[in-house]
């Protein structure tokens, strides 16, 4: 039998509308790449990338949800066992934050009511085209008790800091945890840590 090669698994969700830069966050994690070209994800796509967090190998599967609507009756079965979610809104595009509020509660209706949450606030680097103030995010963020930070898929900005805050929320609740024991049965620490991350 393949000796295993990670300590933990942990499924990880990015939702959000459509061209909010999902696939872009997914991409320059993963890969440490982006591409200016938007092509939109159709129906679910994902990645794998293995970290190491306090001793463990954490392999992270990562799914990438399409942001339309035609899409969600395909993306609501996937928020079954995802331990972690990112709710990604683009600060040039006030309409995307406003629907962070429906995609929360989508996350209520299908996810389980442990799973990790965090918002981010994507495209900081278009400073020039903001319509979504940084403290517009802060502020729903501290509403609904999750995380928050801004991003840029581009510039490479608090990409991998999300995705690793996110992870070491999940660990935390998982560690003295049997890895093996089903995912959706661990119990959540509901602190509301507040990112000071500076964008750029």
């Amino acid at each position: 039998m393949a000796k295993k090669t990670y300590d933990l698994l942990f499924k990880l969700l990015l939702i959000g509308d459509s061209g909010v830069g999902k696939t872009s966050i997914l991409f320059r994690f993963s890969d440490d790449a982006f591409t200016p070209t938007f092509i939109s994800t159709i129906g679910i796509d994902f990645k794998i990338k293995t970290v190491e967090l306090k001793g463990k190998k954490i392999k992270l599967q990562i799914w990438d949800t399409a942001g339309q609507e035609r899409f969600h009756t395909i993306t609501t079965s996937y928020y079954r066992g995802a331990m972690g979610i990112l709710l990604v809104y683009d600060i040039t595009n006030e309409k995307s934050f406003e629907n962070i509020v429906k995609w929360l509660r989508n996350i209520d209706e299908h996810a389980n009511e442990d799973v990790e949450k965090m918002i981010l606030g994507n495209k900081c680097d278009m400073e020039s085209k903001r319509a979504v103030s940084k403290e517009k995010g802060e502020a729903i963020a501290r509403e609904h008790g999750v995380r928050f930070t801004e991003t840029s898929a581009r510039c490479n900005v608090n990409i991998t800091e999300a995705f690793m805050e996110l992870t070491s929320s999940i660990l935390n609740k998982t560690t003295g945890k049997d890895p093996t024991e089903a995912p959706d049965r661990v119990t959540i620490d509901k602190r509301n840590d507040k990112s000071n991350n500076r964008c750029c």
